[in-house]
């Protein structure tokens, strides 16, 4: 058996010895990771804005819903897959994690459903404002494999898309 980098390994390689060395980027992605740790730093805002904005509170309840069921979706997914997280000597793991299993990020998925439906309880652009920087830092940690958050990232979508249209079968008496 070799250590020679291919594929997945040489592409997180690459992001790391890239960005994890700037000022910044690892406490940044170590905060990242602790605020999605269980879709639980999505959960909050949800809250926060429900108590804020009791006017649109189901709009805002729905987000944190969406972002809960995005990471048990991940989570569900992960013990199907059973993929490992990176374990490449080159490749620095620098977060701890819940568990050994990779497929899909479930940070990734829980922050793609919690940026839409967030972003529609806000009519603010977050999925390109908050999916990239969540996404890369999975990476940056070391503790995903590309295709681990690009998968995250479209179911992800599909929670929230699946999530929104609930709400709107409720009033269209469907």
């Amino acid at each position: 058996m070799t250590d020679t980098l291919r594929g997945e390994d040489a592409a997180l390689v690459a992001v790391q010895s890239t960005l994890a060395g700037r000022p910044g980027v690892l406490p940044g992605a170590r905060a990242l990771s602790h605020f999605g740790e269980h879709s639980a730093g999505w959960i909050a805002v949800s809250i926060l804005g429900a108590l804020l904005q009791p006017k649109r509170r189901q709009v805002w309840l729905t987000a944190g819903a969406g972002a809960f069921l995005a990471h048990a979706a991940a989570v569900v997914i992960k013990r199907v897959v059973k993929r490992q997280r990176p374990h490449h000597p080159s490749i620095a793991v620098n977060v701890a994690t819940p568990s050994r299993l990779s497929f899909p990020s479930a940070h990734a998925t829980s922050t793609t459903a919690a940026a839409i439906l967030l972003g529609r309880a806000s009519g603010l652009p977050l999925p390109w404002l908050l999916v990239p920087p969540m996404a890369l830092s999975r990476l940056v940690l070391g503790v995903h494999y590309p295709t681990d958050v690009l998968t995250g990232v479209a179911v992800g979508a599909v929670v929230a898309k699946t999530v929104e249209a609930v709400p709107d079968r409720k009033e269209t008496g469907a």
